[in-house]
């Protein structure tokens, strides 16, 4: 693909601190254990899908919420030095920066805690009064570490402008039905899926076979409407939409280090290879790529790979425009 191409994505998401504690095993209830590793870094699902998306090529503008404090300044510093807009992030004096508390254990599984601050404040109001940053794009992904009303009117508005809308419903929580008719595609992983059908729990017997989680996503399709992209890590993904359901392959990675950002990578390629024309099913597999060299690194930002350093099969070289306008 040597031809110019010029795609913009606009994210309306959460930006946050990552504070990661490596440990061999989780704590059980009550127990303490001393021998993690503290690391610090940038985090929140859209900051992070809004970076993967532009390190594949897109042109990228954020909606977002942060405090006043030095969090809010690193934040700030990182979308200028991957040449994110973040022209319109909103500054909320009276909140900190949202800060999520993340712990991986020896087998690269993860357990997150999540204090929202300075999202809480994100609004409806506030994403109307940014609607042009929507409206110019050509895609369009929120996810729920926002306020869902503000999630709301983003897909909202992307729908009535014509814009690809793509809802990563994590973390999972129940939305209101009719968020669904203004949604193109969704990346939920099984228990999102399940808290979006109101299922609850996991399967009888332990993990839900590969026909159960199938079946699991043309359910949410049919419910829904929207084409479906469940992620179920290890064993790839399933994509369910009008044609039913098929199983998309895993990538595997060479090596499993942190599963931490694996989602918010998998959701910023599939947007970028549907609005490069992509079918559902290719996406899919092009993105499985994409979150395979993630969880073989350690943190998130620093583990989103660059379009250079991805298979040429799934992800030629492309030539683009950098300029805004």
């Amino acid at each position: 693909m040597n031809k110019e191409v010029r795609m913009r994505v606009a994210v309306v998401g959460s930006y946050g601190v990552g504070e990661t504690m490596r440990t061999k095993r989780f704590p059980g209830p009550g127990e303490t254990v001393t021998d993690g590793i503290l690391s610090v870094g940038h985090g929140g699902k859209g900051s992070n899908q809004a970076v993967a998306t532009r390190r594949l090529g897109a042109e990228v503008s954020l909606l977002t919420a942060v405090g006043q404090d030095a969090a809010a300044a690193a934040a700030f510093d990182l979308w200028r030095r991957e040449g994110i807009d973040s022209s319109q992030v909103l500054e909320i004096e009276e909140a900190n920066t949202m800060t999520g508390m993340i712990i991986v254990d020896d087998e690269a599984e993860n357990r997150i805690v999540i204090a929202p601050g300075a999202l809480d404040h994100l609004t409806a109001a506030d994403v109307r009064s940014r609607s042009e940053l929507i409206e110019s794009a050509d895609a369009l992904i929120v996810c729920l570490e926002i306020p869902i009303d503000a999630a709301s009117e983003a897909v909202r508005i992307g729908h009535a402008a014509g814009v690809l809308t793509v809802f990563n419903p994590a973390p999972a929580r129940p939305v209101p039905h009719e968020i669904f008719d203004f949604i193109d595609a969704m990346t939920p992983n099984l228990s999102e899926a399940r808290a979006i059908l109101g299922k609850d729990g996991s399967e009888p017997g332990g993990d839900p076979t590969s026909s159960a989680v199938s079946e699991l996503a043309l359910a949410l399709h049919v419910r829904t409407g929207v084409d479906v992209v469940l992620t179920n890590g290890a064993d790839g993904s399933i994509v369910a939409d009008s044609q039913g359901a098929r199983v998309v392959a895993p990538h595997p990675p060479v090596e499993l280090v942190d599963t931490t950002g694996a989602g918010d990578s998998f959701t910023g390629a599939l947007t970028v290879a549907l609005v490069e024309g992509s079918d559902l099913e290719t996406a899919a597999e092009r993105a499985a790529e994409v979150g395979a060299f993630v969880v073989g690194r350690h943190e998130v930002v620093p583990s989103l790979p660059h379009r250079s350093e991805l298979s040429d099969l799934l992800w030629p070289t492309m030539s683009r425009s950098s300029s805004h306008s």
